[in-house]
């Protein structure tokens, strides 16, 4: 791992500039009152400002306001309710459940929504400790939404000066993104490659490049200015965007059999040197997204173009003394993926270019790329909530396992009386999540962090005593910890532990031991309520919902196969803009499956049904996806060639075994279909023919002739249709002996 550039990533990304506004924006309001000596209220109004923070993540900045604005109305809300119902245990623990219920459900309308949810809870939570009478309550939750207004405020402010800066650094992140997929990808040219851990690593590096993407779509083309093209910044970074989605997609369509390459090449060198070049690639790639990040222009390193070079020529000399007869399929394998490490390289250059922000870069227009097509949007309808209302959805399953946990956890710290019992509740909060796997690595990196983190400010208390500096540790660490919050949650309570000693040390230097003491038993029984609610309380177990998303991710595949293939038909349907948006769909769909894959790999080996089969499924439908991707590729150029009858009747096979596939997910023991293996023989025929003839040129010494540029371009599409002919009905096979249920 290169720490230097990873150093350089973190500290110009977002994840530490969010952290850095947290922290200003929280401490801010308790500084400015304990000026005035009034550190209480201030207390009360960073604690507003803590609640609306979590609701400020990455986003269109109207997203971002409108969800700060109606989490202000709900902390109101919340804190007036709690200080009411406080003086009765009873009501409290009514408004305890509703609460929990009510806003655990939000999830259902996205990410930011859940996270206003979240806020509600907290100052629920943080409202626990201390009561208030009378017109109190009232000061207390005017304050507490005072917080929440100014941080509201304080974050559009600083939007205004810089408005394209968040845009600039989730785009920088998606860039690197993509460049470790290229990484992992790189990974097939080892000599000794696992295919299984290298899969894996691919399908989970994926699911983490959609994600970057769909945020900087969200960024892009929900901003007026940009769709507008307002600025000339603007345009570039919807170019540098469109352009390594572009890219990304180039590089899935890369995969080959490696298999029967390595059985050509693994100890001739040459895939050693493909591989060193490709990660040369991706490093840079890194380069570019750090300089967008920084908003400065990146340059092509000098010794990568030497070494695309150096490749090029020893490809040549290597095919000129070892092409045979018995090897001519590798050659042309290796020749197509040197086409495709130089085609990428060609992108990288432009994207160089485009980091010059040169007002004399040709620019395609916005309205070109159909960018409503490229966003998804949230229906926020009373209809949605209304829907969940069933054990069928998992926000209700969670919300139910939220709502009982924490009353649990309520009824333990007001019987038995533990000292800051709402660290109870917090726990609990904080870790259940929707999905068991991950509860649990919250639940580990929650006990791991807490305890490690309370050595970390034990050791700061016993070797400095000076409190400024205390002070001055206590911000650091509160930067720190909000900056990883939403990247490395471990960390993030690694360094939020000893901030909260340190905190708590500063304003109860009496009471310091038994709050420490506190801190530890409250945040175990916490996370074992959490854990045992993860396992008993409604369950949802990946096996239950995960035959939805495979069926999902082949109807996708089969679409957008369908819109490819229709291009070599007899009578070719020209797909236009709409084959761009079912492999826009494709990939998310077989992103989603992946995530969904990787989640079940963290549950409990009794729930992992079909585990083996299952990761056949889901990387098959990766390949599946690769090699329409890359039959794409040849409709510009070489479909013209291909327009037989036998192709219209292979087309009409794969779609029917596809859609078999499906139908027998959704009823198991549905017989297969017949499939007509005569059309991939005869389609395979002229393939071969050209081969043989080659074959026979090569041992007449014949290098160069039609018959090499005619097997060169008819015999790669021939390929992929055999490629995925026999995928679909690898993926039959699977699709009717698989159980999930």
């Amino acid at each position: 791992m290169d720490y230097i550039r990873a150093y350089r990533s973190f500290v110009t990304s977002h994840y530490l500039s969010e952290g850095v506004r947290m922290t200003v924006g929280i401490l801010m309001p308790a500084f400015i009152f304990a000026w005035f000596d009034h550190l209480t209220i201030g207390i009360i109004v960073s604690i507003g400002a803590l609640s609306v923070s979590p609701v400020d993540n990455a986003g269109p900045i109207l997203h971002r306001r409108n969800g700060m604005l109606i989490c202000n109305l709900a902390i109101f809300i919340v804190a007036v309710t709690v200080g009411i119902a406080a003086h009765n245990a009873f009501w409290l623990g009514v408004v305890i459940t509703v609460c929990c219920f009510f806003f655990s459900m939000l999830g259902v309308y996205g990410a930011r929504a859940s996270s206003i949810g979240i806020a509600a809870l907290l100052v629920m939570v943080l409202n626990l400790e201390h009561r208030q009478d009378g017109w109190d309550i009232l000061w207390n939750a005017l304050y507490i939404t005072a917080g929440g207004i100014w941080y509201m405020l304080f974050s559009i402010l600083l939007y205004s000066f810089r408005p394209y800066k968040l845009i600039q650094q989730a785009l920088g992140d998606c860039i690197q993104t993509t460049a470790d997929y290229l990484r992992t990808r790189a990974a097939f040219y080892n000599k000794d490659v696992d295919y299984d851990t290298t899969y894996r690593n691919l399908l989970q590096q994926q699911v983490t490049v959609q994600e970057k993407q769909n945020l900087v779509s969200e960024l892009l083309f929900k901003t007026r200015s940009v769709v507008k093209e307002s600025t000339n910044t603007s345009r570039v970074l919807v170019m540098i965007y469109l352009d390594i989605t572009d890219l990304f997609e180039r590089v899935m369509t890369s995969y080959q059999d490696y298999t029967v390459l390595h059985s050509y090449f693994n100890d001739s060198g040459i895939l050693e040197q493909y591989r060193a070049l490709i990660l040369e690639l991706a490093d840079e790639l890194d380069e570019i997204g750090i300089a967008v990040k920084v908003g400065k222009a990146s340059r092509e390193r000098i010794a990568f173009s030497k070494h695309l070079k150096a490749l090029q020529d020893d490809f040549v000399a290597f095919r000129k003394a070892h092409i045979n007869a018995e090897n001519i399929d590798g050659f042309i394998t290796l020749r197509h993926i040197l086409t495709n490490i130089e085609d990428l390289a060609d992108s990288i250059r432009t994207l160089h270019n485009y980091t010059t922000y040169d007002r004399k870069l040709k620019k395609k227009k916005v309205s070109e790329v159909a960018y409503e097509k490229l966003i998804t949007h949230q229906d926020i309808s009373a209809v949605v909530f209304k829907d969940n209302l069933s054990l069928h959805s998992n926000i209700f399953r969670h919300s139910l396992r939220v709502c009982i946990a924490v009353m649990f956890g309520y009824l333990i710290s007001l019987f038995f009386h533990f000292g800051h019992g709402y660290w109870i509740l917090l726990t609990i909060i904080v870790i259940l999540k929707p999905a068991y796997s991950l509860t649990r690595k919250r639940n580990r990196d929650r006990l791991i962090g807490t305890f490690c983190g309370i050595a970390i400010g034990i050791i700061i208390l016993y070797f400095i005593r000076n409190e400024t500096v205390l002070l001055v540790l206590m911000v650091l660490l509160m930067a720190g910890a909000y900056s990883f919050m939403r990247l490395k949650y471990f960390v993030s309570v690694l360094l939020m532990t000893p901030y909260l000693l340190l905190f708590f040390h500063l304003l109860y230097p009496h009471t310091f031991e038994s709050i420490l003491v506190d801190r530890l038993i409250d945040t175990a029984i916490g996370s074992v309520i959490a854990f045992v609610a993860s396992i008993f309380l409604v369950p949802t177990w990946e096996h239950e919902k995960i035959k939805t998303m495979m069926m999902d991710a082949l109807r996708e595949n089969r679409d957008y196969f369908t819109l490819v293939a229709g291009n070599f038909a007899v009578e070719p349907v020209r797909g236009g803009n709409h084959i761009s948006i079912a492999r826009k769909s494709a990939l998310v769909a077989l992103a989603n499956l992946s995530d969904a894959f990787n989640r079940m790999l963290s549950e409990p080996r009794s729930k992992q049904k079909d585990i083996q089969m299952l990761h056949k499924f889901v990387v098959l439908n990766h390949m599946l996806a690769s090699h329409i991707a890359t039959l794409a590729t040849y409709i510009a150029t070489k479909s013209a060639a291909h327009h037989t009858q036998n192709i219209d009747a292979i087309i009409k096979d794969i779609y029917a075994s596809l859609t078999n596939s499906i139908t027998m997910l959704e009823q198991e023991g549905t017989p297969q279909v017949t499939l007509q293996k005569d059309a991939l023989r005869l389609l395979n025929a002229k393939a071969s023919g050209l081969l043989e003839k080659r074959q026979q040129e090569l041992q007449e010494g014949v290098h160069d002739s039609d018959t090499r540029k005619e097997l060169v371009e008819v015999k790669p599409v021939i390929d992929q249709f055999n490629f995925i002919y026999n995928i679909a009905i690898d993926i039959n096979k699977i699709s009717s002996s698989i159980e999930v249920e």
